[in-house]
């Protein structure tokens, strides 16, 4: 008996969609390299009351030095041109004290981490380096610009790039691109290889630069320029979800679809950085 042949490099269609080209030619088959963005897993809890640093929703940390106050909780999407995308959470922050005027060295941001070694395909601080797309939807009260920072621990090299919420508490689509960097290096370990911080509010201290568009050497004041204060009034959120992060540069027609996983999948895969044993004497399969 004769058997088919199949070209695994163009899937069983025989086509790979040209949008996809990079991705799939670096990634074949691979897993997206954030963990979580879809915002379904929730180990340490659903709501916290953030006066400082801390995890909250899995792999997503949040960062502040102000005098504002938040609740930051794993919100529950039932409409919203998110939800109808196939994002049914979202990590949503609530100002519940203000903080109008964000002074010298203080800030908030969010932010997420990826190991050294799952970043290697970057080629970071070579010739063939490559370029980054970072895609998410967010909504937030505040309209005007945000900055979303890229920090090549390692290297002590930076990367921002602006986007501006249109529309008052109204789901927005974001397709942010980074440029490749042939200088310095992504170290090949468990390490923090790359940090990904969305900004929520800034002191001059980060403010009083120039917007750090293309990668340099971390210079504070060109971190988060232009960003607006989503902290000014307690009538204020900010809720994010659908974070992917694709190898190579997409606009918004070409961006490959988010890769939804299983909440196994995606519950394994945040236990390597965090695992909550059930003592629950109910605790049973279905």
């Amino acid at each position: 008996m004769a058997f088919a042949t199949i070209d695994v490099t163009k899937g069983i269609t025989g086509v790979l969609p040209a949008a996809n080209a990079t991705y799939a030619s670096l990634r074949p088959n691979a897993q997206s390299l954030i963990i979580n963005g879809s915002m379904a897993v929730a180990q340490r809890g659903t709501s916290f009351v953030s006066e400082g640093e801390q995890y909250t929703l899995d792999r997503f940390y949040y960062e502040k030095n102000n005098d504002a106050s938040v609740t930051i909780t794993q919100e529950a999407l039932t409409s919203g041109n998110a939800y109808e995308n196939g994002f049914s959470n979202a990590l949503k922050v609530d100002v519940t004290t203000a903080d109008t005027n964000f002074t010298t060295n203080q800030r908030a941001y969010i932010e997420y981490t990826i190991e050294g070694q799952d970043l290697q395909l970057v080629k970071k601080g070579t010739a063939n380096a490559e370029k980054l797309t970072l895609a998410f939807w967010v909504k937030a009260t505040k309209t005007g610009t945000n900055v979303v920072r890229m920090d090549a621990n390692d290297s002590g090299r930076v990367c921002s790039q602006s986007y501006t919420i249109s529309s008052s508490n109204t789901w927005e689509k974001k397709v942010l691109n980074f440029p490749a960097d042939t200088t310095g290096v992504i170290n090949d370990d468990n390490g923090k290889g790359l940090r990904i911080t969305w900004g929520m509010a800034a002191g001059t201290n980060y403010t009083s630069g120039t917007l750090a568009t293309t990668w340099e050497a971390e210079t504070d004041a060109n971190t988060f320029v232009g960003q607006v204060n989503n902290f000014d009034s307690t009538s204020n959120n900010f809720h994010i979800t659908g974070i992917q992060l694709e190898i190579g540069e997409f606009t918004s027609s070409t961006l490959p679809a988010f890769q939804h996983e299983s909440f196994g999948d995606n519950l394994n895969r945040c236990q390597r950085y965090f695992w909550k044993a059930d003592t629950s004497t109910n605790a049973r399969p279905f």
